[in-house]
């Protein structure tokens, strides 16, 4: 009788340590598990909005720099298409088709952020330019002046204009720059304000203002 006794303390010991042990494993492997989805695929809001910050989540400025500079690089690529024919200095045609060179992707770079954005992309084709209240920009009557002009006195138009229109891409860059989020947006900001900036001083010592 002693004997059965101890059999069946001992055999309830076992099982309530067995049960004891089941309860802590399973609380631990809730915790376990809780940790590793809220380190992997159920973040809190704030370290959610600290991953989309690092990996440099756009922000308003960055919006307009790219809404604002694709219509402004547009109307500068016209301007240099217009040098082939009309310019008479071959210094101002390379620079023509220097600048049609480094605008034109750079739109259709602009154009991908705004997309992958979910933003519109400016539409093509706009009558009257100055609309965009975009620094720099030509009005409709400053472009039908360069149309009409030809040899020497285009080349000076065209300078005069681009130099314009440059210092109005350099401010829109400055600002970007400063106030823009998106790292690809304001690598592309300081090599227009470089290159556009070099192009300035081009032009204006072609002018003879340096």
């Amino acid at each position: 009788m002693n004997t059965n006794r101890s059999l069946i303390r001992r055999s309830a010991a076992v099982a309530a340590a067995g049960t004891a042990v089941l309860v802590l494993a399973a609380c631990g492997s809730s915790g376990d598990s809780s940790a590793g989805h809220d380190g992997h695929t159920s973040q809190s809001p704030t370290a959610s909005a600290s991953v989309q910050a690092a990996q440099g989540q756009r922000n308003t400025a960055d919006v307009a720099f790219a809404k604002g500079m694709i219509p402004h690089h547009r109307q500068a690529v016209d301007m240099a298409g217009l040098a082939p024919a009309r310019a008479e200095s071959a210094e101002v045609k390379r620079l023509a088709e220097e600048i049609k060179k480094a605008q034109g992707p750079e739109i259709k770079t602009l154009s991908g952020w705004l997309t992958s954005w979910g933003e519109p992309v400016p539409a093509e084709g706009a009558a009257d330019h100055s609309a965009h209240g975009t620094a720099g920009m030509m009005t409709a009557e400053e472009m039908g002046e360069l149309k009409s002009a030809s040899g020497k006195a285009f080349d000076i138009a065209f300078m005069e204009m681009m130099i314009k229109h440059h210092e109005g891409a350099v401010a829109m860059a400055k600002a970007e720059k400063a106030e823009g989020a998106f790292p690809e947006a304001k690598v592309m900001a300081d090599a227009i304000i470089t290159s556009q900036t070099a192009e300035i001083a081009r032009m204006n010592g072609l002018l003879g203002k340096n």
